[in-house]
């Protein structure tokens, strides 16, 4: 079983947004990261996707895409994204999947021997000193983070590995520890993937590891609409 990941797909199947308004990347974009999954991707693989699925704003008109992203070869684990207005309550989202589609929120779910958590996450200033409103969210993020770690250490057993999503980035641009990062080390995790950034800079890093935990970007533009394979 091979694990892949690709976050911020954006997408608008029943109405189409045109994508490349952002850049040339965006320009069949789909169509390119389909191929690249039908000729990386078994049925037996894993495929995660974190956060910003669709631009739909309604649970009813994310259906399309959500039913394109089961129609996809692997399991598909999904989380939520800045964008993703229409994700309702979990339930509702969870009973609107496909077959082998799976959805994480504030918990954790296996596959094999590896065991997949994490929650959406917020923006981590850069700054030293966050802003009134960004330390609560922060502080709630850290709080649905925990129980999803906490969900995953009662399903872990000796020689599964973890695997966190979370769309926001767990750190600022520095890269430094605080204390998102300090839960994953806390927790074992062997792996962590995040989206949300589509910015090219020269100092960003597609992969890292820090502190024994490994780091994969996997904005699509950013991966050359391409999967990311992780190694774990």
């Amino acid at each position: 079983m091979k694990v892949f990941a690709i976050s911020d797909l954006h997408l608008s199947i029943n109405s189409p947004k045109p994508m490349d308004i952002f850049g040339p990347v965006w320009d069949g974009y789909l169509e390119s990261i389909e191929k690249d999954w039908n000729n990386k991707v078994s049925d037996d693989d894993v495929v995660l996707i974190a956060g910003d699925i669709s631009w739909a704003m309604r649970l009813r008109e994310a259906i399309p895409d959500l039913e394109y992203i089961g129609s996809l070869k692997g399991n598909k684990v999904i989380i939520k994204g800045n964008h993703d207005y229409w994700w309702s309550a979990i339930g509702e989202v969870r009973n609107s999947l496909a077959d082998k589609t799976y959805a994480i929120q504030n918990d954790a779910i296996k596959i094999g021997n590896i065991v997949i958590c994490g929650s959406r996450g917020w923006a981590i200033p850069d700054g030293d000193i966050p802003t009134a409103q960004d330390e609560k969210l922060i502080k709630r993020e850290l709080i649905r983070m925990e129980l999803s770690l906490k969900s995953m250490s009662v399903m872990r057993n000796e020689g599964d590995k973890v695997i966190v999503m979370t769309h926001f980035p767990p750190f600022n641009y520095r890269m430094e520890d605080n204390d998102m990062t300090r839960l994953f080390e806390q927790y074992g995790v062997d792996v962590v993937v995040f989206g949300h950034l589509h910015k090219y800079d020269k100092n960003q890093k597609m992969f890292f590891e820090k502190n024994g935990v490994k780091y994969y970007l996997t904005s699509c533009d950013l991966l050359g609409n391409k999967l990311q394979q992780i190694e774990i």
